[in-house]
Order: structure tokens, then C-alpha cells, then sequence
């Protein structure tokens, strides 16, 4: 718990000394400290949005940021706090509870007696607290004597209670983009104070664009390798630090792929590979395919995914589209990564050109039609064999079976008989879909069903 941050007085206005040492990383010295220092994020805190509004006007209510890591929730929060008339507290919720909780909840009251201060709590990770921790804060949230800024990489509507969302405003941050980091780059080189720009740099365009690039919008990420580059390149005869491509790739050596395996992340990039899949994207599906495994994805999940598609999308309109798919799994689980990641590929450009049928989900009709009015009866003659023999043995009556009709007893394999139970009608739960392969399918099955039709006359 920090009660007091180094460098703010208890109404959270910035003090004398910067709320940082030297020996910190570049990122964290480089925080902005004003609203106007604030890069990206524009669609919050653009002259006339409602967050800039709020911080303008200096009424502050209770809100949550979400968004990837190093997307700039932290720095918000404390910008709010130099910017509003109020005492700035920050709890960890990985390290703190409903001890520390109480402890800002009494030092809160007793400010607001004493001097009319009130409390702006800046709860970090807040998704990381249970039920009880979050429900411990609505009635000072309620009361007004905490004003509560929550940041989480989290959707918040999964992790955070509904209680303590109908209490705040929820402002979603996104990753910096190539401009904004290439902004907070050069503003570090600059900056002799806090930054770079005590040393003599020239970082050449290729390398200022890898470093932003790179960095996949993580703002830390970029700032961090920066400072690493420059610290560790030796002066030329000029005393210039040149910092070129090979050095600015030696500083930031992996992109950062954010996002977890638990995360919303996670969820969008499973959900633009299928769709790009669906929409017979090829590079789009490699695209998706590739961040997920970038990211950390199981493959087993990438290609349990490709099965379900084969027969949710490609289905009859590819038939053997799911054989495919489970032969190029049984090579991957034989042969390994990472010569493996061919038969990833062969089988998502293959599903990705497949023409597509969705009609495999007759299967949902069908279930829908049970749940909804009972399977029905079925025929006497389609009953079970057995049964119906022992049946008709005991009440002395004629064997039901002996009315079915054996298909390959005729012509064709196939003979006019009912299957359906009598109270379910004649709509097909089937619709085949419009493509060369089904359509092959659907002239055997309009012709069967209109030979099934007239058997009734």
C-alpha cells in the first residue's frame, strides 16, 4: 500500500521532487505528469471526449480502465490524480486486501472530517480481488468517501462484480500505435532531465520504426529497449551514440504478442482466425494462426478448432475436408515442431479455399425440434426387432417388424418408407447449401424426398 506517493502531498498535487529515482527504468521516468503530455489514448482524453471532460473539469467520478498491459492505465490514473483536488492512494490487489482497504477507508474518513479532503483510490489489477474484496469497496464507493479509479487487463465484465460496474464509468484503452510510440520515443531523447537527451543520439529512421513496430504497441517494451541501446553503444570520435538497425534488433530481440491464454485477447485472436477461415482469407487465417502461436497457443487448440470448422463451415460442400484435417493433426503429433508447422499451414490454407456449407447444423433444427415438442413416437416397424417379436408373442398379435422394408432388399438400395415419427411433419431439418460438391448430394436428395412424398398418396 502506498498512502503517500514520493513527490505528491496528500491532495495528489505533484510535489518538488520527481516521484522517481534515476536508477528506474526509462519508461517509468518518462510518465507523462500532465493531461497534455499524454500521447495516444485519443479516444478518451481528446479535447471534448467525456474522460477529458471529467479530468478538466476536476469531477472525478468512480471508473475502471481496461486494456493489454502497458497500454498507459497506470499513468492515467496518476495524471488524474495531479490533475484533480484530491488525496491519491494506491493499493495492488495482488498485494494488498481488505486489511490495507480498511486502512485507506479510515485515514479517508478522517481526512474528510479534519479538512474536507476527499480520496481518490487507485486500485491496480483490480481483477485480481474476489467477490468479497470488490463488494467491500461499494459502500464507500456509494457514500462518496472513495473515489475509485480501477485498472485491470481483463474484461471487466467477466472479472468485476456487477455491483461495482454500476458504480463506475469503464473506459477501454487500446495499444499504442507505430505514430504514438515513435511520439514518447524522440519526447525520451529529448528529455534531459528524465530521459535520453543528456546523452548524444542519433537513432537512425529504420531503427526508430523497428523499435516502435516491434514493440506491438507496448510503450514499456519500447521505451525500455531504447534506453538499453543507448546506454550500451560506445561514443564514436564524435561522442555520438548511433543507434542503427542491428542495434535497435539486438535491444528489442522479440515482439511482444500480447495476450494470454485466459485473456479477451486470446478470444479475438481464435475469433478473427475463424472468421478469416470462414471468409476464405488465406493470409488473414495465417496471420491469425501465426499470432497465436506467437502468443504461447497450444496447437492442440488450433487444430481442434480446424476440425470443428471443417465440418461447422466446409462440412458437405468438402467432405473430405475433415480427413485432411485429421491427418495433417496425426503428422503434427508424429513429427513435432517445428518441421509440424507445415502440416499447421497445408491444413489452414486448404480449409481457407474450401468452399463453405454450414448445413452440418441440420443437427441444431433437429435438436431444437426434440427439446422443444418430444422425439415423438417411433414407428412400430422400426422398433427394435427383438422386442417387438416378444411383444407380439405375448398379446398373440402380428409382428410389427414384419411391415419394415429392408432396403437392400430392392432396387437401388432404397425403398419408399416413413421414418419420421407421424407428428413431425415434412419439414426438413436439412438445407443443403449451393456448392458444386453438395449440389451432387442434393439431386439424390430432392429426388428421394420427392419419392417420399408421394408414397403417402
Amino acid at each position: 500500500m502506498d498512502l503517500f506517493k514520493t513527490g505528491e502531498s496528500a491532495s495528489g498535487k505533484s510535489g518538488g521532487k520527481p516521484a522517481y529515482t534515476q536508477s528506474a527504468p526509462l519508461a517509468t521516468r518518462m510518465r507523462p505528469q500532465a493531461l497534455n503530455e499524454y500521447a495516444g489514448q485519443q479516444h478518451l482524453i481528446a479535447e471534448g471526449k467525456l474522460l477529458h471532460r471529467m479530468i478538466t473539469s476536476g469531477t472525478i467520478g468512480s471508473v475502471i480502465f481496461y486494456g493489454p498491459p502497458s497500454s498507459g492505465k497506470t499513468t492515467l490514473a496518476h495524471v488524474i490524480a495531479r490533475e484533480t483536488d484530491a488525496r491519491f492512494v494506491v493499493l495492488n490487489a495482488v498485494l494488498d486486501g481488505i486489511k490495507e482497504l480498511r486502512a485507506v477507508v479510515d485515514e479517508a474518513k478522517t481526512r474528510e472530517r479534519m479538512n474536507s479532503v476527499r480520496t481518490l483510490l487507485f486500485v491496480d489489477e483490480i481483477h485480481r480481488w474476489n467477490k468479497a474484496q470488490q463488494d467491500a469497496l461499494l459502500p464507500h464507493i456509494e457514500s462518496g468517501l472513495l473515489t475509485l479509479i480501477g485498472a485491470t487487463t481483463e474484461n471487466p465484465y467477466y472479472s468485476l462484480v456487477g455491483p461495482l460496474l454500476s458504480r463506475c464509468q469503464l473506459f477501454e484503452l487500446h495499444p499504442f500505435d507505430v505514430e504514438d510510440i515513435k511520439l514518447l520515443l524522440h519526447r525520451a531523447l529529448d528529455d534531459e532531465e528524465k530521459g535520453l537527451g543528456r546523452y548524444k543520439v542519433r537513432v537512425e529512421e529504420d531503427a526508430m520504426l523497428h523499435f516502435a513496430e516491434y514493440a506491438a504497441g507496448d510503450i514499456r517494451n519500447a521505451l525500455n529497449a531504447l534506453e538499453m541501446a543507448v546506454v550500451t553503444t560506445s561514443p564514436d570520435e564524435n561522442g555520438q551514440r548511433v543507434i542503427d538497425l542491428e542495434v535497435a534488433k539486438a535491444s528489442i530481440q522479440k515482439r511482444n504478442v500480447r495476450f494470454s491464454r485466459q485473456g479477451d485477447e486470446h478470444y479475438h485472436y481464435a475469433s478473427a482466425f475463424i472468421k478469416s477461415l470462414r471468409g476464405s482469407d488465406t493470409d488473414a487465417a495465417l496471420h491469425w494462426m501465426a499470432a497465436l502461436l506467437e502468443g504461447g497457443e497450444d496447437p492442440n487448440f488450433i487444430f481442434r478448432r480446424m476440425l470443428i470448422f471443417a465440418s461447422e463451415d466446409v462440412g458437405m460442400a468438402e467432405p473430405k475436408a475433415l480427413e485432411l484435417v485429421q491427418a495433417a493433426y496425426r503428422s503434427f503429433e508424429q513429427c513435432g515442431l517445428p518441421e509440424a508447422l507445415y502440416f499447421m499451414s497445408h491444413a489452414c490454407i486448404y480449409l481457407s479455399l474450401c468452399p463453405k456449407s454450414n448445413s452440418t447444423a441440420a443437427i441444431f433444427s433437429a435438436l431444437d425440434r426434440i427439446r422443444t415438442k418430444g422425439p415423438g413416437q417411433v414407428p412400430d416397424y422400426l422398433k427394435d426387432k427383438t422386442a417387438n417379436k416378444l411383444k407380439a408373442r405375448y398379446e398373440g398379435d402380428a409382428n410389427a417388424s414384419e411391415a419394415y422394408l429392408y432396403p437392400h432388399d430392392y432396387p437401388g438400395n432404397w425403398v419408399k418408407q416413413r421414418y419420421l415419427p407421424d407428428d413431425v411433419g415434412n419439414s426438413p431439418y436439412y438445407n443443403p447449401g449451393d456448392n458444386p460438391v453438395e449440389n451432387k448430394f442434393n439431386q439424390r436428395l430432392r429426388q428421394l424426398r420427392k419419392e417420399n412424398d408421394s408414397s403417402k398418396d
